[in-house]
């Protein structure tokens, strides 16, 4: 299965917010990405309304997570952001015109092939993508990883 652009950038959006540990700016998270400031914009409306994410307006407002990392799973983020889990024809409510609909032990497989994938998603949070602070704070270009002792390093198993 292939996750949307909308769902990769959704995630990053979210590392994001939860390693910088307050206020974000969509401006700097897409410029930090490299990604469209307009697109982040439509993708957070989607976040705040499942609420994921909330904002804060005002001159020194932003957006930041609504919930603890460790409360907002991978499986939640992933079943919010994409539009559809229609691996094959024979998915889609009464349009398929496969005449093996029926009997086909297909739509049975992919079905379950899904309910595996979301399972494994649902085993992970947040704050297990983020769990390396050192390094994101680095990469993201954070002023915070100064203060990160050593010892918060773990790893993603």
């Amino acid at each position: 299965m292939r996750l949307t652009k909308q769902t990769n950038y959704a995630i990053r959006m979210l590392m994001y917010c939860d390693s910088s540990k307050g206020l974000s700016r969509v401006s700097s998270i897409a410029n930090f990405y490299s990604l469209s400031e307009q697109f982040l914009l439509k993708i957070l409306q989607v976040l705040t309304k499942s609420g994921l994410m909330e904002s804060v307006r005002g001159r020194n407002g932003g957006i930041r997570l609504a919930r603890p990392a460790s409360e907002i799973g991978l499986g939640e983020v992933v079943r919010i952001t994409e539009e559809n889990f229609e691996l094959a024809e024979c998915f889609q409510d009464g349009d398929a015109s496969c005449p093996l609909v029926t009997s086909c032990g297909l739509n049975h497989a992919l079905s379950k092939a899904l309910n595996a994938f979301f399972a494994v998603l649902d085993e992970y949070t947040l704050a297990d993508l983020t769990n390396n602070e050192r390094n994101l704070h680095v990469l993201l270009q954070l002023e915070a990883s100064k203060n990160i002792p050593l010892e918060s390093q773990t790893r993603l198993n």
